[in-house]
């Protein structure tokens, strides 16, 4: 499941409740070559590295999908997340949308792609002053990028108008919950019928 929207729209936000509230789903950790910012945590929020290790990666193919955002690098290690779903976990991925078209080259299948939107122009510069994280000039940056990713909400499987934190994390789950159920997806399930059929 991939989270995407412009930043200050909630997206990670959302992502911290739906894996505090679900033990069936991992968050896929993002490799970066930008600098940690205060409380991250180096292979909990991202693994930082340089720009030559992080090209080393891509020249592997070591990256499921890799993007340039603001400046700096972001991948997905593709081990990490072939681990987690050989384990029969979901991975969430919080990502934008070049890495999300990336990853439905790859695996459109298997993909679920959620677009977060801010209720207002107004809301989504509030929020990125209000989680004090950057500066006045980065904020402009992002305020001023996001008409641009917002442009890409037409890709996406869903959209949430992030108008309320709760109702937009319940809806998460309630898309999460109804992917899980779809037939391709439930694993052994024609072996089950067979088995009721014949009075199993």
């Amino acid at each position: 499941m991939v989270l995407s929207s412009p930043s200050g729209a909630g997206k990670t936000t959302i992502s911290r409740r739906l894996l505090g509230s679900d033990s069936d789903i991992s968050l896929s950790v993002s490799v970066t070559t930008r600098p940690p910012r205060p409380g991250e945590v180096h292979g909990r929020d991202y693994y930082f590295t340089d720009i030559v290790e992080f090209n080393l990666m891509v020249n592997r193919d070591q990256l499921l999908e890799h993007a340039k955002v603001f400046g700096n690098y972001y991948g997905t290690p593709r081990s990490a997340v072939e681990d987690t779903l050989s384990q029969g976990l979901d991975v969430l991925f919080d990502i934008d949308w070049q890495g999300t078209q990336q990853l439905a080259e790859k695996a459109r299948d298997d993909l679920v792609s959620v677009f977060i939107l801010p209720p207002n122009w107004r809301e989504l510069e509030r929020r990125l002053y209000s989680r004090a994280q950057d500066t006045p000039a980065e904020i402009n940056r992002r305020m001023a990028k996001a008409s641009d990713e917002m442009s890409h909400w037409a890709e996406y499987d869903y959209v949430i108008i992030n108008n309320d934190l709760e109702s937009s994390v319940e809806a998460v789950k309630a898309i999460l919950n109804s992917e899980r159920l779809r037939r391709r997806r439930l694993i052994g399930l024609s072996d089950f019928v067979k088995g009721l059929q014949s009075g199993a």
